[in-house]
């Protein structure tokens, strides 16, 4: 929360707002597709990231895949809005999720670190809690990833 200034009553606190980021959930052959970042090498997330100001959440999951992985979305589909704490930046974050195809085969660039396809059982793999807890639940509930 943040302290703005009040009135006589006292200070009026504010709730932050929270980081909007947009990810993509690409499942082929039962795994699902997770990338790690340079800054914090050991967790994996979805790949995507935080839209440009005027971008929809379409054209910023295009742009973000086209950055990190050199691929484009293919027949994107809304999945769900999740709300958790971003893991590298320890802030409120409403992740929107898009079930996507990927246009080719998705090589790591820009800030990433790895890219791995998993099916969420990997014990060597330290998922961001928000995939961990939210978004795979939902996908298993789907029957995707095969684990």
């Amino acid at each position: 929360m943040e302290q703005q200034s009040g009135t006589e009553a006292g200070p009026v606190l504010r709730q932050e707002e929270p980081l909007i980021v947009v990810a993509a959930a690409v499942v082929e052959q039962g795994r699902l597709l997770v990338v790690s970042k340079k800054a914090a090498p050991e967790v994996f997330y979805l790949p995507g990231g935080k839209p440009d100001p005027g971008e929809t959440a379409a054209e910023a999951l295009a742009r973000e895949l086209d950055e990190e992985l050199g691929v484009r979305p293919v027949a994107p589909r809304f999945l769900a809005d999740v709300e958790a704490v971003a893991a590298l930046e320890k802030v409120p974050m409403r992740l929107t999720v898009f079930m996507a195809g990927l246009s080719g085969a998705p090589r790591p660039a820009a800030e990433l670190a790895d890219m791995r396809w998993i099916d969420g059982g990997e014990p060597d793999v330290r998922l961001a809690p928000a995939v961990r807890d939210q978004v795979l639940p939902l996908l298993r509930r789907d029957g995707l990833p095969a684990a």
